[in-house]
């Protein structure tokens, strides 16, 4: 055993194994993510000690030529072992440690490197004449790299592409008519996800040589989509109502900054073309989010009676009967006083003045996430929810935003707005794609000079209603003294009076 053991020991033996295990210990400890390595490593460490103990055990049979060959593999073995746990060592604690990121196919070179030079100091130990050896593979690297060009491409094209940092996991990219989410970047390849979950394979080499785009960035991905409105609207409000309807409305994915931003790109044959232009924040969604916008765009395109123009084009037409166009309208004037019927503001109207109302009646659209109306602002009209539902929120002084009421089918808002001209007591926003009808003051006017009783009668419905309102307010705001209904009544009829100008 002694004689083994004189044969195993050297004098840089502890030093070897010590660093070793040490770097083994550490490694285990700090990297969790990187274990197995380890683990194969000391597995490896294993194998070559065994294969030294055996040289060992021949050189006791006096076989010194066999142990000596065996000494030299283990030896070669344990530095490579080394090599590997200090290349781990430095690329996946020391630099992390100092905010540095190495891409990991420098840490692969680095590695490879060492395990070159490592086996040329072997082979030069063992007496073999390194520059014959490099004129001989310098030869056989010539014709290696004349018969694997093109991998060899790919293997320099990643292998620039990490180093410059030309593309990152996570990094969404266009390449001619593929576009995906870089999932790998290999040494032959770099591989894309895309929407549809296909993994699409792309050679390095072809990235090197081509232009390929890599899509978003800090303020997400500016989208453009496009829409034509009659040369009968003015250009400014056309940009000023796009604008609003997007950066009010809350769509998913659209980046709040830089907000979005409308602008008039051309006359075309028989309208303007406009472009509204968003930060789109996770490019995966493209398609789904440019479809939200234009919802958004069509909806206050309608609210405000405009025309989406189509191109110029001769088209026969085929006039419709004035019976077919009267039975249309009188379906729709039906469903108006229908609406109407069903709000006590109007109880106080006889039939033929709410079929008056209802002539007056305004279609407005609105898509889900729309703000249909701002705390504070002014506007003299009611709407009429015909389908869909809205919900109320107000706005504390302290500035969070609370949920007062949903309003269903049926509701109506915005009615102190018409009657009285005062501002927005809350905001109403869309919870589901809404239908409504906005009566306006014009509409209105006629019929309470003719009968200023209504007047009185609407104001004690409004009190009730600014009643309610003030309990769910003042719930939020936690206080005492509420104001009274009989109050609210002399106040809003006197605002109805002077808003109207009634005597």
């Amino acid at each position: 055993m002694n004689e083994m053991l004189a044969a195993l020991w050297r004098e840089e033996t502890p030093y070897l194994y010590g660093w070793a295990l040490a770097l083994a210990a550490l490694l285990y400890r700090f990297m969790a993510g990187g274990r197995a390595s380890v683990r194969h490593s000391l597995l490896f460490l294993a194998f070559w000690s065994l294969l030294d103990v055996l040289g060992a055990f021949f050189a006791l049979r006096a076989q010194p030529a066999i142990a000596q060959g065996l000494h030299q593999a283990a030896l070669l073995g344990l530095g490579i072992v080394l090599i590997r746990l200090s290349g781990l060592g430095l690329f996946r604690l020391l630099l992390p440690a100092l905010h540095v990121q190495a891409p990991r196919i420098v840490e692969d070179i680095a590695v490879i490197g060492g395990y070159v030079l490592w086996g040329m100091v072997r082979l030069s130990y063992a007496g073999v004449e390194l520059s014959s050896l490099v004129a001989t593979s310098a030869v056989i690297t010539a014709v290696v790299a004349f018969a694997m060009q093109d991998t060899l491409g790919n293997i320099l094209g990643g292998l620039a592409l990490q180093l410059d940092d030309s593309l990152e996991i996570g990094d969404w990219v266009r390449l001619d008519d593929v576009s995906g989410r870089v999932v790998e970047i290999q040494w032959r390849f770099t591989a894309l996800l895309t929407r549809n979950g296909e993994k699409v394979v792309v050679p390095n080499g072809q990235l090197m040589k081509s232009r390929f785009t890599v899509i978003g960035g800090a303020a997400g991905w500016r989208r453009w989509v496009w829409f034509n409105i009659d040369y009968a609207v003015p250009p400014s409000q056309v940009i000023a109502a796009a604008e609003r309807a997007v950066t009010d409305a809350e769509i998913a994915n659209v980046a709040p900054t830089p907000p979005p931003s409308c602008v008039a790109m051309e006359f075309a044959p028989g309208s303007v073309r406009y472009a509204l232009r968003y930060w789109l924040i996770d490019p995966r969604d493209d398609d789904g989010t440019d479809s939200a916008v234009r919802s958004h765009l069509l909806a206050t395109v309608q609210r405000h009676g405009w025309r989406i123009a189509l191109p110029d084009q001769a088209v026969h037409l085929v006039q419709g009967s004035d019976a077919q166009r009267e039975a249309a309208w009188q379906r729709e004037l039906a469903r108006r006083l229908q609406a109407l019927a069903a709000i006590d503001l109007f109880a106080a109207l006889d039939e033929g003045e709410r079929g008056r109302i209802a002539a007056r009646l305004v279609h407005a659209p609105f898509v889900r996430g729309d703000l249909m109306t701002r705390q504070g602002a002014v506007a003299h009209w009611l709407y009429i929810i015909a389908s869909g539902e809205a919900e109320v929120f107000w706005l504390s002084p302290g500035g969070e935003r609370q949920l007062l009421k949903r309003l269903p089918q049926g509701s109506v808002f915005g009615e102190m707005g018409l009657l009285t001209g005062a501002p927005r007591s809350a905001t109403v926003v869309a919870a589901t794609d809404v239908e409504c009808y906005r009566l306006d003051k014009a509409g209105f006017e006629d019929i309470v000079h003719e009968r200023h009783e209504i007047a009185e009668n609407m104001a004690s419905i409004l009190a009730q209603r600014q009643h309610q309102n003030d309990e769910l307010q003042e719930a939020f705001r936690k206080a005492q003294g509420e104001a009274g209904q009989g109050g609210h009544h002399a106040a809003i009829l006197q605002r109805m009076r002077d808003f109207f100008g009634l005597k």
